[in-house]
């Protein structure tokens, strides 16, 4: 598969800087190495409709499969990535999802989505402020697919022929401050969509160390908050936490809200959520000897957790088979 991305950082010399800039459509030779992507040179520029038109392109090469074999129907997934990364880190973690996860496990295509975080620790707060702003560019996204999915589902319809259905399950992953950009982006959408109730827009939403509040998907809060919105527009929603992450433990100390962070002590009250949200405890299937903010991206336990999620396998056996690292801390370690 080729690369692709979508961007509103600025352009910087020969790459992306950290200021918002209008949205732009990249696309990259699959045979293009690392060292090459962290070039914009060697990414070439597509307008907004080459680019839907690649997406389509990709959807039709994928095999509509009997509801049976649900679970190996491929994806168009989008990555978000989080604070304080610059955009030669966003392409370092797209690439590692996209060969060690997306391809490893056949998945489908991956797309990065770079937003301008500044890169720098100083920036948390102007990176939350950039975050929220550059929402409405991935909601315009979401919106024209929606009306993509409604279309090819009513054209199925009509000619009463499966094939002509989206042949791609669409999906999300979202690390850390992109679980808010993604949270800004879904509530924007719905409310362009006016709640819509025909079609499920995404299909698995994966919050990887989320830096979001951990009671965002309470279902006693009304029924258009945040949560609830989001939940409306997803098939399913994954919520993967460690209470080792000490980053989301500083995003916590930043806020004064007394909420706590979904990526690091997982749900408020995980039986008050919507029945399509689930929380999933990481902490021993990662390496946290680096750090355990984005230590899922190099564990390959922990990939595999999350490509059984995006297969769709039921929460309770996302697990089985899959084992944990050796040599991680024991639970008495994991800080309350």
């Amino acid at each position: 598969m080729d690369y692709l991305m979508i961007t509103n950082r600025n352009r910087s010399g020969d790459g992306l800087g950290g200021e918002l800039a209008p949205v732009a459509f990249y696309r990259a030779d699959g045979g293009t190495d690392a060292a090459a992507l962290k070039q914009l040179s060697s990414w070439t520029k597509l307008t907004r409709n080459q680019f839907e038109q690649a997406l389509k392109a990709i959807a039709d090469t994928f095999p509509l499969l009997p509801d049976a074999l649900n679970t190996q129907q491929k994806h168009i997934a989008l990555f978000v990535h989080g604070f304080n990364v610059s955009w030669t880190d966003a392409v370092d973690d797209y690439l590692e999802l996209a060969r060690n996860l997306m391809d490893a496990s056949n998945l489908g295509q991956l797309i990065l989505f770079s937003w301008p975080s500044k890169g720098s620790v100083a920036g948390y707060l102007p990176d939350r402020a950039e975050a929220r702003d550059c929402a409405p560019d991935l909601a315009d996204l979401f919106v024209d697919l929606n009306d993509y999915l409604v279309q090819k589902q009513r054209i199925a319809v009509k000619s009463d022929d499966p094939q002509k259905l989206c042949k791609a399950k669409i999906s999300v992953l979202a690390h850390s401050m992109g679980c808010y950009v993604m949270q800004e982006a879904l509530v924007a959408a719905s409310k362009r969509l006016n709640d819509p109730q025909l079609v499920s827009l995404i299909n698995q939403c994966v919050l990887i160390a989320g830096d979001v509040d951990n009671d965002l998907f309470q279902r006693d809060k009304p029924v258009d908050s945040d949560g609830s919105l989001m939940a409306n527009l997803c098939y399913r929603i994954a919520a993967l936490y460690t209470g080792l992450d000490s980053v989301l433990g500083a995003s916590a100390g930043l806020k004064h809200f007394g909420t706590r962070r979904l990526g690091r002590s997982g749900l408020a009250d995980p039986l008050n959520v919507w029945d399509n949200v689930f929380e999933f405890d990481v902490t021993t299937y990662i390496d946290p000897s680096n750090g355990a903010h984005s230590a899922v991206f190099a564990a390959p336990p922990a990939l595999a957790i999350v490509a059984n999620i995006l297969r769709g396998i039921d929460r309770n056996y996302i697990a089985r088979g899959i084992a944990p690292f050796a040599a991680t801390v024991t639970a008495a370690a994991v800080p309350a």
